[in-house]
C-alpha cells in the first residue's frame, strides 16, 4: 500500500515544497520578460523636428493661455462698479481671446440675500467686437451698439441679438446655465440655448467657434456671456473652455461685489442725506449758504455736520460740528447729536450749556464718542453773536471793507471728553459782515497743518472780498465755491462741512419794543402801541387785523403771567409779533364750544396770520405770530 506523505512537525506538506522550489523559476523569467519589454536608451528613437515644434508650440500656448487669464482677471478686478466691470471683461476678451462677445445680466440685478423673481429677465449689458477698418479706411474702436452685426467677417453671418431675453423654467437656456460650466456652441444644451438667448430668427454661431459661458455670483446665476470667433482665425480648443469659465467666474464674483458696494454707497448716501438739513431757514436779518463735500467716491459717509435753527426774537442759532471717523457709526452718532443740539436750541439755552448737555450726550453713547462742535448764535436786532466753542477751529469774519479775521474764541475741549466747562464770547457781528463755519477738513490735509489752512482761508475770503470792492459783499454762493476751490488735489483727506452767514440786521427803527404790567388793562394798551407804530412804518392798512391777535394774544399772557409782559415788533419783509411771560405753559388750539366765553383767541391767529407758533424759554415763554406786509 502506497503511503501519502503527511505533514509532520518542523516539515512543510509535499506541495507546498513543490511550489517554494519552482517560485525562483518563474520570478527569474518574469524580469526577463520584463527587461527584454524595456528599449534601452541606446535602442530608443529620437524625436523628429516636427514632434519637438509641436511640443515647444503646445508649451507656448499653455503659457500664453496662463498670462492671458491672470493679465485679464487683473483687469477685471480694477474695476470698481458694473460697468467698469463688464467693460474689463470686453477689453481683456477681444481681441485676445475672441473677436466679438456678449454681455448678458439679470435684469435688475439680485443684492444679497435678496430673493430673486422667476422667470427672470437677461438684458444685454455690452457687446464689443474686433476692431476693423471702416469704408473710409479709418481704425474703428469697439463696437457697443446693439443694432449692428458684431464680426466685420460677413462669413460669421450674425444678426444684431435682441437686447431682452426672459429665461423660461426648464428651458434650454435656463438648464445651460444651471449648469454653470461653459459650453461649445455645437454642443447639444447650446444649440438650443444660443437661440433662446440672441433672439428667435437670428442666426447663432455654431462649432467651436462659440462658447456660452454662465456667469454665475455668489449664491445664483447673474448672466451669461458669450464668446465668439470669425473664420479668420483657428476656433476654439477644449482647454479654451477653462479660460471661458476663469473668465466669467472672475466677472460674476467682480459683479456681485459691485452690486453690493452699490446698495451700501446708496444707503450712505441716503443717510448722509437725512443726517443734512434739505434746506436752510430764511431767518430775518440774516442769509445763509452751506456746502458739503465727502472725504471721496469711495468713502461718502463721515460725522460732520451744520445747521441752523431759528429761535425767539428772530435770533438764528448757528451749529457746525465734526464727529471723529468715516463709517455708518459716525454718521448715526452725528444725527444723534445733531438732533440733541436741535432740541436744546429749542430750549433756547445759552451756547456753553448746549454743549454741555451735547457733551453728556455724548458720554451716554460710548466712552470713545468723540466730536468737535462749534454753536453761534446771531441777534439781529442787537447786531452781536454769541459763541462757544468746543475743540473746533475758529470761525473767520469776513468784514464788509474786505478784511478777514480769524475770531478769538476759546477753543474748549471735545464733545466727549466730560467734565470740563465750556465758555461762551459775545462779540460784534456787523451789518454786510459774513461769519464763515467750518469743519477741518477744509483747512488741514496731509500737506499743511491746521493753523496754516486757517491762515490760507483768510487770506482767500480777502482776496476774494477785493474783487467786489470796499462797498459791497461779495455773492453769498459764490463766496461759498471760492472758498472750496482753494482745495488742492492732495487736500480732500477728509469730510468738508461749510456754512456761511451774511449779517444783515435789523435797524432799530425797524424795531419797537414795550413792557406790559399784568393786569387787565394790558391788551387795551397794548392795541394802542401796535396801532402807533403801524402807523409810523405806513401799514395802517394792517393795524385792524395786527390789532386783534395782538389783543388775543396779549389776554392769554396777561392770564397766566406774574412778571411785566414783552410786546414786540418787527419790519423787515414781514410783520412779526412777538409777546413773552414767565409762564412756561405752552398756549394749545382748541375748538370752543358755542357756550364758552373763551377759547377762541389762538382760533383767530392760527386764520388769520401767515404763520405763528411758541417756543418756550429758560426764563418762560414767547408766542409769535408773522404777517405779510401789503407794499
Amino acid at each position: 500500500m502506497t503511503e501519502h506523505p503527511t505533514s509532520h512537525e518542523g516539515r512543510q506538506p509535499l506541495a507546498a515544497r513543490q511550489q517554494e522550489r519552482t517560485r525562483p523559476r518563474q520570478q527569474d523569467a518574469a524580469a526577463a520578460a520584463a527587461a527584454a519589454a524595456i528599449p534601452s536608451p541606446a535602442a530608443a528613437p529620437n524625436p523628429g523636428p516636427a514632434a519637438v515644434a509641436e511640443a515647444q508650440a503646445a508649451t507656448r500656448r499653455e503659457g500664453d493661455r496662463l498670462r492671458f487669464v491672470g493679465a485679464a482677471t487683473r483687469r477685471i478686478a480694477r474695476g470698481i462698479d458694473l460697468d467698469e466691470i463688464v467693460l474689463g471683461l470686453c477689453r481683456a476678451s477681444v481681441p485676445t481671446f475672441s473677436d466679438a462677445i456678449l454681455v448678458y445680466l439679470r435684469d435688475p440685478l439680485p443684492v444679497g440675500d435678496e430673493r430673486p423673481v422667476s422667470p427672470f429677465v437677461l438684458r444685454l449689458r455690452r457687446s464689443d467686437r474686433l476692431r476693423h477698418t471702416d469704408e473710409e479706411g479709418g481704425e474703428a474702436g469697439p463696437e457697443t451698439e446693439r443694432l449692428r452685426p458684431l464680426l466685420s467677417d460677413p462669413t460669421a453671418d450674425l444678426m444684431p441679438a435682441a437686447e431682452l431675453c426672459e429665461v423660461r423654467a426648464g428651458g434650454a437656456l435656463a438648464e445651460v446655465l444651471r449648469g454653470v460650466r461653459p459650453v461649445f456652441g455645437d454642443s447639444a444644451a447650446a444649440r438650443a440655448a444660443l437661440p433662446e438667448l440672441l433672439g428667435p430668427g437670428r442666426p447663432v454661431p455654431t462649432g467651436h467657434r462659440a462658447i456660452l459661458a454662465p456667469l454665475r455670483g455668489r449664491r445664483r446665476v447673474i448672466g451669461a456671456a458669450v464668446f465668439v470667433r470669425s473664420t479668420e482665425r483657428p476656433p476654439f480648443e477644449a482647454s479654451d473652455l477653462l479660460v471661458a469659465a476663469q473668465l466669467a467666474t472672475h466677472t460674476a464674483l467682480g459683479i456681485d461685489k459691485a452690486v453690493l458696494y452699490g446698495r451700501e454707497a446708496y444707503i450712505a448716501d441716503e443717510l448722509q442725506r437725512t443726517m443734512l438739513p434739505d434746506s436752510l431757514p430764511q431767518p430775518t436779518g440774516v442769509r445763509l449758504a452751506s456746502r458739503y463735500l465727502p472725504a471721496a467716491e469711495t468713502a461718502r459717509v463721515g460725522g460732520d455736520w451744520y445747521d441752523a435753527i431759528p429761535l425767539p426774537g428772530s435770533r438764528v442759532a448757528l451749529v457746525v460740528g465734526d464727529v471723529m471717523g468715516h463709517s455708518m457709526t459716525s454718521a448715526a452718532i452725528m444725527g444723534q447729536l445733531r438732533t440733541t443740539a436741535q432740541t436744546l436750541a429749542q430750549l433756547d439755552l445759552p451756547p456753553q450749556e448746549v454743549l454741555h448737555h451735547l457733551d453728556e450726550q455724548a458720554q451716554r453713547l460710548g466712552s470713545d464718542r468723540m466730536a468737535t462742535c462749534l454753536y453761534a448764535v446771531y441777534d439781529p436786532v442787537a447786531h452781536r453773536i454769541t459763541i462757544a466753542n468746543a475743540g473746533h477751529p475758529p470761525p473767520v469774519l469776513l468784514h464788509l471793507g474786505g478784511r478777514a479775521e480769524v475770531l478769538r474764541v476759546p477753543p474748549g475741549a471735545p464733545i466727549g471728553v466730560g467734565g470740563v466747562d465750556f465758555e461762551a464770547v459775545e462779540l460784534d457781528a456787523p451789518a454786510g459782515a459774513t461769519l464763515l463755519l467750518y469743519t477741518d477738513g477744509l483747512v488741514e490735509s496731509r500737506l499743511r497743518d491746521v493753523w496754516t489752512g486757517i491762515e490760507q482761508l483768510r487770506e482767500r475770503l480777502a482776496a476774494t472780498a477785493q474783487l467786489t470792492g470796499p462797498d459791497h459783499a461779495p455773492p453769498l454762493e459764490a463766496l461759498c465755491d471760492d472758498v472750496l476751490d482753494m482745495l488742492g488735489p492732495g487736500d480732500r483727506d477728509d469730510d468738508i462741512a461749510l456754512l456761511a452767514a451774511r449779517f444783515d440786521g435789523i435797524a432799530p427803527s425797524d424795531v419797537a419794543y414795550w413792557y406790559l404790567e399784568p393786569e387787565d388793562a394790558a391788551p387795551g394798551r397794548a392795541r394802542r402801541l401796535a396801532r402807533r407804530a403801524l402807523s409810523r412804518w405806513d401799514l395802517d392798512d394792517m393795524s385792524d387785523e395786527v390789532e386783534l391777535l395782538v389783543s388775543e394774544v396779549v389776554t392769554n399772557a396777561v392770564r397766566y403771567a406774574e412778571r411785566p409782559v414783552t410786546l414786540r415788533l418787527l419790519r423787515t419783509d414781514i410783520l412779526r409779533c412777538e409777546v413773552g411771560d414767565d409762564s412756561p405753559q405752552l398756549p394749545r388750539q382748541r375748538r370752543a364750544r358755542e357756550t364758552d366765553e373763551g377759547g377762541r383767541g389762538l382760533f383767530l391767529v392760527n386764520r388769520l396770520a401767515r404763520r405763528w407758533g411758541a417756543t418756550r424759554l429758560s426764563t418762560g415763554k414767547v408766542v409769535w405770530f408773522e404777517m405779510a406786509t401789503r407794499s
